[in-house]
This record gives C-alpha cells, sequence and structure tokens, in this order.
C-alpha cells in the first residue's frame, strides 16, 4: 500500500507541476499579458513601465521560473478590484464551494446509489422503469434551467426556501440540488449496471446457496464489488461538480469560487483569474487522488498492479 500511495502522490506532484504550467502559458497565449494586469485606469504612456515592473520584458524561460516559484511561495500578485491578495481571496472562497460540492456527493449518495441498487434488485418492474425514466430526466434538464425553476417554485410561490445568498441550511437545500442532478442521475445508471453484472457472478450463487439473506448478499457482496466502477466515475464527476459550480453559484449567488471567477473576468482581474484556474486544479488534483487510495482500498489488484 505504501508503493501505491507513493506512486500516486508522484503522479499527484506531476499533475500539479502541469497546471502551474498551463496558467503560465493562459496568460502568455492571450496577447500581450502586461494588458492584463494593468489596472483599468492606467494610462498608455505607463505601459512599458509596468512591462518593466511586472518583469515581461524578461527572457521568457526566466519568466517561468519566476512564476513557478511565486506560485509555490502563494503569490499570485494583488486583486486589480479589491486591492488585496489573490490567493487570499480565492482561498476565502473556497469552503463555499466546498461545502456546496460535499452537499451535492452526499446528496447524491444517498439518492443515487439506493435508487441504482432497487432499479438492479427490482429489474424490469415498477421501480426500475420510474427510476431509469428519472435518470434520463435528471441528464437531459440543463441546470440553469432546473435552478430557475426551483426558485421560481420554492422561493417565489412556496416561499419555503430563500432566493440566494449563503446562511443557514435552507440557503444549501436549491443549489445542493441542482448541482447534484445530472451527477446523481450518471451515478444511479452506472450503480445499476454495475449491480446487474454484479448479480449474474459466481460468488453471489454461491452466497446465496449457503443460505445468506438476500439483504447480507446485496450490502456485503455485490455492492461492494460494484463499488469499484461507481467510486472510479465520481472521482472523475467531482471536478465536474468543481465546474458545475460555476453556473449553480450564479444562479443563487452563493458566495464561492466558481462565482468569484466570473466577477474577476469580468472585470478583468487576472490575477484572482489564475489564483482560482490553480487552486481549483489543486483541489481536483488531491480529490482526485483520494479517490485513487479509496479505490486501491476497494480493489487490491490495483495495488499490486502498482
Amino acid at each position: 500500500m505504501r508503493a501505491y500511495f507513493l506512486s500516486r502522490l508522484a503522479q499527484t506532484a506531476v499533475v500539479v507541476f502541469l497546471s502551474l504550467t498551463a496558467v503560465f502559458a493562459m496568460v502568455r497565449l492571450g496577447g500581450d499579458p502586461v494588458l492584463l494586469f494593468m489596472p483599468m485606469d492606467i494610462q498608455a504612456k505607463d505601459v512599458d513601465e509596468y512591462r518593466e515592473r511586472l518583469g515581461f520584458n524578461d527572457p521568457l524561460v526566466v519568466q517561468y521560473g519566476r512564476f513557478v516559484g511565486a506560485a509555490l511561495r502563494g503569490d499570485f500578485g494583488e486583486s486589480l478590484r479589491y486591492r488585496s491578495d489573490a490567493l487570499g481571496l480565492v482561498l476565502e472562497r473556497l469552503p463555499a464551494t466546498l461545502l456546496l460540492a460535499s452537499s451535492a456527493v452526499l446528496l447524491t449518495l444517498l439518492v443515487a446509489v439506493p435508487l441504482g441498487v432497487a432499479c438492479a434488485v427490482r429489474r424490469n418492474r415498477l421501480v426500475d422503469h420510474v427510476g431509469t425514466a428519472a435518470t434520463v430526466l435528471g441528464q437531459a434538464v440543463p441546470g440553469f434551467w432546473l435552478g430557475l425553476m426551483l426558485i421560481y417554485l420554492f422561493a417565489v410561490q412556496l416561499r419555503w426556501l430563500p432566493t440566494g445568498g449563503m446562511g443557514g441550511l435552507a440557503h444549501l437545500v436549491m443549489p445542493s440540488i441542482v448541482l447534484a442532478a445530472f451527477f446523481s442521475a450518471r451515478i444511479a445508471r452506472l450503480t445499476r449496471s454495475a449491480m446487474l453484472d454484479a448479480l449474474g457472478e459466481d460468488y453471489v450463487l454461491t452466497a446465496r446457496a449457503k443460505g445468506l439473506g438476500e439483504g447480507r448478499v446485496i450490502s456485503k457482496h455485490t455492492l461492494r464489488n460494484s463499488a469499484i466502477p461507481i467510486v472510479t466515475l465520481a472521482g472523475l464527476e467531482i471536478g465536474q461538480l468543481l465546474g458545475g459550480a460555476v453556473i449553480t453559484e450564479t444562479i443563487f449567488a452563493w458566495p464561492g469560487l466558481g462565482r468569484l471567477t466570473v466577477q474577476a473576468l469580468l472585470n478583468r482581474d487576472f490575477p484572482v483569474v489564475l489564483a482560482a484556474v490553480f487552486v481549483t486544479s489543486v483541489t481536483y488534483t488531491l480529490i482526485n487522488l483520494a479517490v485513487d487510495l479509496l479505490y486501491g482500498w476497494l480493489d487490491p489488484r490495483v495495488r499490486l498492479r502498482a
């Protein structure tokens, strides 16, 4: 297990380094980089002074080394709008986004996995047909439309929930549902498929022949082996949850990282954009590292191959 962990940790370090390189290239490929970091009210005659101050007259290799060193120290510059540290602003908003994403994951586990199991155990029955229709609908409905409909129904008409913002648990309900809808549909369909494959395996037939109850066969034998592809998909989908939070946070005025990134783009606050891209990529990489370790625990064959 130690070798497997070290292997995945080394891969994580490489991904973080590549994400830094991508952030550096994103600035340089967008034209004159100094124009991205200048205040909106800067005079044209001061452009050369800013270019020299920011070091954009140096060779590209020198700029890259300086950028990587500064990024590893957490220095992405000062926000052009808020006049404060760009990384500090991003880290201040990150917990709100992680809270929203975690709530969506929890909602998925509580709804999608049991739904997928029920559809597989009662294949071609009413539960299966209703569950399959619900998953298709969940993948087909756009998140922004679902968010607007939830606001209209539960906030405007019924007045049960607040329209947006971040406060108590009530503020978390609708954003979590919107963010989890598409994710839950995919997990439920995969759970059903994996459970159907596992139910036909010899070890399940053997467990039933030994007299084990159906509940124990499902929970102890079938579901654990079915969890391997589910964990794999979940690791990929978490990154989409972080990306999808941009739309959800904008609709519900959720003060998270996605909304901050949109505001920074609209205000040409590129130090904040760069810090947000880097923090998002590192967060996604660390989450996938945790998923890889969980995958190795569920399937020892993965550790042996590593």
